[in-house]
């Protein structure tokens, strides 16, 4: 049995009068908390604590209060490895991360050869932000599970809800950082040309964070007469690209995936408005009532990946609710069963798991940046607009046949 830890007399008077003697599920956060990606680190480990609250205030698991525990991965790979070491070191049931599929693929492997080493002490992945297809498709396994939308399910979703619109254009120009997400982007706004009624004019794949002046490629955007750039961009990178374009007096529309990163509609300004966003969620897709529980519980709105981190944690607890361990060992493979047959409903819609593959199939927001929306971005009086919420159905796309899944053993 793993070692117990000493809850607050608050949390244990909620609790039976046998949780003394049983075992916690003990959580780790492995994410980003120091280095560029603080920010966004951070917002990954806010979602999770509301989910565990929420967890907690209904009674915990197994007769304890769930455990949470912070890993700070500096944004690198090499530090997550070894902070994933240090989590199975102290007992850790599930591990969280979002912030980078770089560090997602080392994640999910060390989680892959840890369970294969250690039968009956495995350790569960949720997955609530790298969106590299990989994960989901030659690095697939068991125990790595996906609450995020991933570059085909956005591109699709916005393509469907622009086109409708009337804002998607005959030529479309695909910008992208050159790594595993950027490449997926820049695939699946190919794959969707022929559907969606557009030429791809044009595509770039560029260094990540390095470029300080865009005011090249949007030469070569303007050359190319695009109607609407897509970009997977994020941080500087789309800031930089926009505000070019603004400068330049480039009259196309961007179609994103990231322009709800807390400080680009700021940094923008009037460069963002009529521009497009697909994400996993948008207060103002919604009646309200998750964003002000969410508020009362955290002091604000949820922002950018908050929304759909804290579902997951729905779901966890939704799935942890058909199990049970009478306070004894936790069986972390029955908690994975449990939670690939877990259908959970959002204000949005259901999020339910392919078993095939462990990708969430998820509705897909789509949105564009207006003023005077209901739940201001940045200190401003520019936010998002809802234009469309493409089903979970609707917005999958088929197995990959890379993802060879090996199931546990029953």
């Amino acid at each position: 049995m793993k070692r117990l830890v000493l809850a607050t007399a608050t949390a244990v008077s909620a609790l039976s009068a046998t949780s003394a003697f049983a075992e916690p599920l003990k959580i780790g956060i492995i994410e980003s908390l120091s280095g560029a990606q603080t920010s966004t680190g951070r917002l990954y480990a806010n979602a999770v604590k509301y989910g565990v609250d929420r967890i907690n205030a209904a009674g915990g698991f197994n007769g304890e209060p769930v455990v949470v525990t912070e890993y700070d991965n500096a944004g690198g790979a090499p530090e997550a490895a070894d902070k994933f070491r240090k989590a199975v070191a102290d007992g850790v049931d599930v591990i969280f991360q979002g912030a980078s599929s770089a560090i997602a693929g080392q994640l999910t492997e060390d989680v892959r050869k840890h369970n294969i080493r250690n039968p009956g002490k495995e350790v569960i992945f949720i997955n609530l932000g790298a969106d590299a297809m990989e994960l989901t498709g030659a690095k697939c396994q068991f125990y790595h599970f996906r609450y995020t939308a991933t570059a085909p399910m956005r591109v699709n979703a916005l393509v469907s809800a622009m086109k409708e619109a009337g804002d998607l254009g005959k030529n479309v120009y695909s910008i992208n950082q050159n790594y595993s997400w950027g490449q997926d982007m820049q695939a699946a706004v190919a794959a969707a040309a022929e559907g969606g009624g557009y030429k791809v004019v044009g595509e770039v794949l560029h260094d990540v964070n390095k470029i300080q002046d865009f005011a090249p490629f949007v030469a070569r955007i303007r050359a190319a007469s695009a109607d609407t750039v897509f970009t997977g961009n994020w941080s500087n990178d789309l800031l930089l690209l926009m505000k070019a374009a603004g400068d330049a007096g480039l009259d196309v529309t961007f179609a994103t995936a990231f322009l709800d990163q807390p400080g680009n509609i700021a940094n923008a300004g009037k460069t963002a408005l009529g521009h497009y966003i697909a994400n996993n969620y948008d207060n103002a897709a919604t009646d309200g009532k998750f964003a002000e529980a969410f508020k009362t519980a955290t002091g604000h709105y949820p922002i950018f990946v908050e929304g759909h981190s804290a579902f997951a944690l729905g779901a966890l607890q939704q799935a942890l609710g058909t199990v049970n361990f009478n306070g004894g060992e936790i069986d972390v493979t029955k908690i994975a069963l449990a939670l690939e047959n877990t259908t959970y409903e959002t204000p949005l819609g259901p999020i339910s798991v392919r078993k095939e593959d462990h990708q969430t199939i998820r509705p897909v927001v789509v949105s564009k940046v207006v003023e005077k929306p209901k739940y201001p971005a940045d200190d401003t009086d520019m936010g998002f607009q809802t234009v469309k919420v493409i089903a979970g159905d609707a917005a999958i796309y088929p197995v990959q046949e890379s993802c060879k899944m090996e199931r546990p053993k029953q």
